[in-house]
């Protein structure tokens, strides 16, 4: 895996399971204002169009005053968008795997990392995956385009169902789990996980369901069907515009 993905890239509200989030979704001010800000580094900006930031933290409802995790936050550029939707009674954890650490280290990263005092409401977590815990309990979890390397070898990899209920434990009731990841094709599971970077939507509803939690439904902001899920995700014809899939889950109000 390339570091970009290991840490450099180390997503319309649905009222159905099955219809994705219109394109007319109305954008709240506060995530406008997060992804116009000014102190966002420009190789963030550049990546807005094909990333579409704003519509995919509409769809996972972040809101001011939330307590959220960025799961393996790769370059933080979500962490620092959500950083500003949080606001000052908001807090982000960027949680960094232990488990890959040995990636970190052959790209100079080393832990604590340095604070960017223009995101004071962020800290950064630095243990097993499978330990995930933060501090308080949250509102969100959040991975994007990871999910798949926890499938595979250089991530260990660590027991996916240990690491879902491990984040469904660290949610409030009612807390939300989002995963947004390259697709593959149907049916084809884990086996494009370690080669094109890419798995089987189905495989993470199933797996994140099994931890406890309840499907939502799916934003096809980042939907591609140009896109036939036969090339690696870094491939010049199709890198930045894959074709994506953005689910939410809810942890059950007790």
């Amino acid at each position: 895996m390339k570091f970009r993905i290991a840490l450099g890239a180390l997503a319309a509200l649905c009222l159905s399971a099955s219809v994705g989030v219109a394109a007319t979704q109305k954008i709240p001010a506060y995530i406008t204002a997060a992804v116009a800000n000014p102190d966002r580094p420009e190789a963030d900006t550049k990546r807005d169009a094909d990333r579409k930031p704003a519509e995919c933290v509409a769809f996972a409802g972040i809101k001011p005053g939330d307590k959220v995790a960025d799961l393996i936050p790769g370059g933080r550029y979500f962490t620092r968008i959500f950083s500003k939707v949080v606001g000052p009674k908001g807090w982000v954890y960027a949680y960094y795997p232990s488990n890959i650490d040995e990636i970190y280290k052959k790209n100079g990263a080393t832990f604590p990392l340095p604070e960017d005092p223009k995101y004071p409401n962020v800290s950064v977590i630095h243990a097993p995956v499978e330990k995930f815990v933060a501090p308080e309990k949250l509102d969100v979890v959040w991975t994007s385009q990871n999910y798949h390397d926890m499938h595979d070898p250089f991530f260990g990899p660590p027991d996916m169902a240990v690491v879902n209920k491990a984040i469904y434990d660290s949610l409030k009731p009612g807390g939300v789990y989002i995963v947004l990841d390259h697709a593959a094709q149907a049916g084809s599971g884990l086996r494009d996980t370690n080669t094109l970077h890419r798995i089987d939507p189905a495989v993470v509803k199933k797996e994140v369901e099994a931890a406890g939690f309840v499907y939502v439904g799916e934003s096809k902001v980042l939907a591609n069907p140009a896109d036939d899920h036969t090339k690696k995700v870094f491939d010049p014809s199709i890198r930045g515009k894959t074709d994506q899939f953005i689910f939410k889950f809810r942890k059950p109000k007790k």
